[in-house]
């Protein structure tokens, strides 16, 4: 069932065209990112869809709402956490959660439960009556996505979730995205300019330029409309090489054939050639180290779109 559908969504601010034509019907319980460097219209999107901006043009329905005429009731069941979070520095953890709970009417009987229950799960436990201010950035961002989901929101906006956090702390909402799609059955709309973040996490990529969406796809689909092909990559005994490279160049099934030192590379190998080439090689008497075949990625797409639209 589609949670967040869209036609011809478009808003304008004077000349400047952030959002143009948006099509999309993204279903519940999945990961869904858009893709685009700053600027693309990524969170004026999440902006339109929370009802927080009017379209110029176009329509959206959330949840089965329109986020023009009901967004303050549709608040209430959406969660938002933007690429730089406020936090009252001042307070500590528990009472900035606290506070928010009561601003997003949880019931004043289930405050402490539940704001102790996501210290708990963002392991902010020991730090919970620490003032804000003096938490990590990963600390910080883990609590502001706790507070994103005081009320437990439908669907969770995630602008932008892991900037300027250390490899650690990104590892960590990462994993916590997956916990809430994958065990909690939460949408949740990414918007990243970090490719491999979208690799990892995301079940449907949009890729933005613009404000124009230019590609629509899951990152498997992606890749193979518009990444370059596979990359085969065979280490072999130096006294091998010779062999080796005589033995593929009779494949039909590999394209080209490459040498650096002993390492033999063939750019357009699909995956399903490798266990033939890998028995020739071996009935050939090569001693074979190393087979390691690579895909195209989200980074190859983008920047072969980019190239397009350049």
């Amino acid at each position: 069932m589609a949670v967040i559908e869209t036609q011809g969504l478009t808003r304008h601010f004077d000349q400047v065209v952030a959002v143009d034509g948006l099509d999309l019907a993204i279903e519940e319980g999945t990961i869904f990112g858009f893709l685009g460097h700053n600027g693309a219209g990524k969170t004026t999107t999440i902006r339109l869809l929370n009802g927080v901006l009017t379209p110029t043009r176009g329509t959206a329905r959330v949840l089965g709402m329109s986020p023009v005429e009901q967004g303050a009731q549709l608040r209430r069941r959406t969660g938002v956490l933007t690429e730089s979070p406020s936090l009252e520095e001042r307070l500590t953890g528990r009472e900035n959660l606290a506070i928010y709970a009561e601003l997003y009417d949880v019931p004043v009987n289930q405050v402490k439960q539940r704001v102790d229950e996501l210290l708990e799960v963002f392991e902010l436990a020991d730090r919970a009556d620490d003032k804000a201010g003096g938490y990590s950035k990963g600390m910080q961002q883990r609590l502001a996505l706790a507070r994103a989901l005081l009320h437990r929101p439908a669907i969770l906006f995630l602008d932008e979730p892991t900037s300027s956090l250390d490899p650690m702390a990104a590892r960590q909402v990462h994993n916590l995205i997956l916990q809430m799609a994958r065990q909690e059955g939460r949408t949740v709309l990414l918007c990243t300019h970090n490719l491999n973040e979208a690799q990892r996490l995301c079940d449907h990529v949009a890729v933005l330029e613009q404000g124009k969406m230019v590609a629509l796809g899951t990152p498997q689909e992606l890749a193979r409309r518009y990444g370059r092909r596979g990359r085969l990559e065979i280490e072999v005994a130096p006294e091998h090489v010779a062999m080796a490279q005589s033995t593929l160049r009779a494949m039909p099934e590999v394209p080209a054939v490459g040498i650096e030192e002993n390492v033999i590379s063939s750019p357009g190998t699909d995956r399903e050639a490798i266990p033939p080439i890998v028995l020739a090689l071996a009935a050939a008497g090569t001693h074979i180290y190393r087979v390691g075949p690579t895909e195209a990625t989200l980074e190859d797409v983008y920047f072969a779109l980019h190239d397009m639209e350049a």
